[in-house]
C-alpha cells in the first residue's frame, strides 16, 4: 500500500472517530480538514452549539420541499470541520476535506454520490481544493469544483418521461 493511500485511510479513520461524537439522530457523520499532511479541522453532525435544546431531529420533513441535504436539524460535520480549520489556521486554501458516516454500531458506511450543495459551496468558497469520500469503488478524490457540480446535478429537475 502506498504512503499516500495509507494517509487517506488514516484521515478517514479520524473522520469516523468524529462521527462517533455525532448527536444527530438522522445521520452520524464526521469530517476532517487536512492541509500539508496535518489535520487542521474536525467536525461531527450535531445540533447548534451541541445543545440538545436546539435539536429538531424529530421534526418530520418527508413531505417538505427542503432539499435532501437540509433535512437534518444539525450543523453538518463538514461545516464544523471547516469552521474549526479556519479558527485554527487563517488560510485553508489548498486543503482537503474527508467525510465519513457511521452506522448504529459505529462502523463506517460507504458514501454515495455527492449531493449536499450547502457543503460543496462552503468548501469551494473557503478554498478547499479536494473533497474525499470512501465509496463502494474505493476512495474517491473530487476536485471541489467537480464536487459542487455533481452535487447540483443530483438535484437537477428531471422531467417525467
Amino acid at each position: 500500500m502506498s504512503t499516500e493511500a495509507r494517509g487517506h485511510i488514516d484521515y478517514f479513520q479520524e473522520a469516523v472517530k468524529q462521527a462517533l461524537y455525532s448527536m444527530c439522530s438522522r445521520g452520524r457523520g464526521g469530517a476532517v480538514v487536512v492541509l500539508n499532511g496535518e489535520i487542521i479541522g474536525r467536525g461531527y453532525n450535531a445540533s447548534p452549539g451541541d445543545d440538545p435544546a436546539n435539536s429538531m431531529c424529530h421534526t418530520d420533513y418527508r413531505t417538505s420541499v427542503k432539499p435532501k441535504s437540509d433535512r437534518t436539524c444539525c450543523v453538518h460535520a463538514e461545516w464544523r470541520a471547516i469552521i474549526n480549520a479556519i479558527r485554527n489556521k487563517k488560510d485553508i486554501n489548498g486543503s482537503m476535506i474527508y467525510y465519513a458516516s457511521v452506522d448504529e454500531e459505529g462502523n463506517m458506511r460507504r458514501s454515495g454520490q455527492p449531493y449536499c450543495t450547502v457543503c460543496s459551496r462552503l468548501a469551494l468558497d473557503t478554498g478547499i481544493k479536494y473533497f474525499l469520500l470512501w465509496q463502494d469503488i474505493g476512495i474517491k478524490l473530487f476536485n471541489t469544483k467537480e464536487y459542487n457540480k455533481i452535487s447540483y446535478d443530483f438535484h437537477r429537475f428531471q422531467p417525467a418521461v
